[in-house]
């Protein structure tokens, strides 16, 4: 039987983190690359979230105290994870499949995979950053969780005491009021107590991804926007076509489908069935009084916080429902609502650059990284909040995939076929 040889050209359907990661790698291993995105270079959740690169807190997304969450949410729009009543199918099918998932065992077993990518993660970046990609990683110095009380702390780090267990490294320190306070005063009276994370870092999402399109255009990519893909034909005998909604046509030897909460739509024809469902963020910049110098946790309400060069942003919520949705303004409220008592110097009503975004999540939690019933059809997605912490590693494993080299045998569980 023939071995397939690797392809020369590989069209990229998706322009996020995950798909140019993908694009950058694919060119380091001499494959010529397309990229293409329904609407530009990092046009939804690649470009609102809160930046973050933390192992220590990428965790499995189905966790028994989200099932908590879950509950209040049918009745309370102000919860941090909020589900709407709804009739969609597919939706109610993919709750049931990620309230299967919210036990302890199946968090543990996900854990497990977790604490192994998270030891590659920053590393992926770094070969970024050293190969051409300008825009750096900053060191988040310390990066700290910061709560109302020593009891919501004990919280995470039963969590943590939990992950590193699973073979996680993460490194802390208690933290007490005043001490918390000295590192950060815009820290609010609220706050009585904290955690000091080491060895994490941050980025500004848009000025990241936008540098790493300007490396794979560097390299002799084209990166085609406005090309909303209808259709990907796999029955030519040397080639796969890549068709738009308008007519327009990429073909190439192999595809990526890198295409976020919307995956499913163009990988189901190639066996793909695990559930890709819109996870949607919401954030908001701000100018505080006093810039903190690093990210900001408050686990208790869920909001993820980053100093971004001149601006401040304040992320948070997990809203499953359509990825085409309006903005909800009460979503917005409710992080306002929750994160004000715990800052101070701040004028909430100047807030800018609201956004809602769809991070792609899967039942089980884990993402699709590999390929399909066509051997010339691969799969980037479904990281759920963990694209920006994971889309260069997602990258790098699937480009080795493609171009024959060798991957971690942690890739199996991230089959998209399982």
């Amino acid at each position: 039987m023939a071995t397939r040889q690797p392809p020369e050209r590989v069209v990229v359907v998706g322009a996020g983190m995950v798909g140019l990661s993908t694009a950058w790698f694919l060119q380091a291993r001499g494959v010529a690359v397309t990229v293409v995105d329904r609407v530009g270079v990092a046009a939804d959740a690649s470009w609102g979230n809160a930046g973050w690169l933390a192992p220590a807190l990428t965790l499995p997304l189905p966790d028994p105290a989200v099932l908590k969450y879950g509950i209040k949410a049918l009745f309370d729009p102000a919860s941090p994870v909020y589900v709407p009543l709804t009739t969609d199918p597919k939706l109610i099918r993919f709750l049931v499949g990620f309230a299967r998932h919210c036990t302890s065992a199946k968090w543990q077993a996900a854990m497990t995979v977790f604490a192994e990518v998270n030891r590659e993660s920053l590393g992926a970046y770094d070969e970024l950053t050293d190969g051409g990609v300008h825009e750096p990683t900053r060191l988040a110095d310390p990066l700290l969780a910061a709560f109302a009380s020593a009891r919501e702390r004990e919280t995470l780090i039963d969590e943590f005491r939990s992950s590193i267990a699973l073979g996680a490294s993460v490194e802390f320190e208690r933290l007490d009021s005043d001490a918390v306070h000295t590192l950060e005063p815009a820290l609010g009276d609220a706050v009585q107590s904290g955690l000091r994370l080491h060895h994490q870092r941050f980025i500004d999402p848009p000025r990241f991804v936008e540098s790493l399109a300007t490396s794979v255009r560097g390299r002799g990519a084209e990166i085609v926007s406005g090309f909303d893909v209808d259709t990907i034909d796999d029955n030519a005998p040397d080639s796969v076509l890549v068709v738009a909604a308008d007519g327009r046509t990429k073909a190439a030897d192999a595809v990526v489908i890198a295409s976020g909460a919307r995956l499913n739509t163009l990988a189901r024809q190639f066996g793909v069935r695990a559930l890709v469902q819109a996870g949607r963020g919401y954030s908001f910049t701000v100018l505080p009084e006093q810039m903190p110098k690093s990210p900001v946790y408050f686990p208790e309400q869920r909001v993820a916080c980053t100093p971004l060069h001149d601006r401040f942003r304040v992320a948070g919520m997990m809203e499953f429902r359509s990825p085409d949705a309006a903005l909800d303004p009460r979503r917005i409220q409710a992080i306002v609502d929750a994160t004000a008592p715990m800052l101070h110097g701040i004028d909430w009503s100047a807030r800018r650059e609201e956004w809602v975004g769809s991070r792609p999540c899967t039942t089980d939690g884990l993402p699709l990284i590999g390929g399909t019933r066509s051997p010339r059809v691969h799969i980037a997605g479904g990281h759920g909040m963990w694209g920006i912490a994971l889309g260069p590693l997602t990258g790098r494993m699937l480009a080795d995939s493609i171009s024959g080299g060798p991957v971690p045998a942690v890739m199996r569980h991230f089959d998209p076929l399982r």
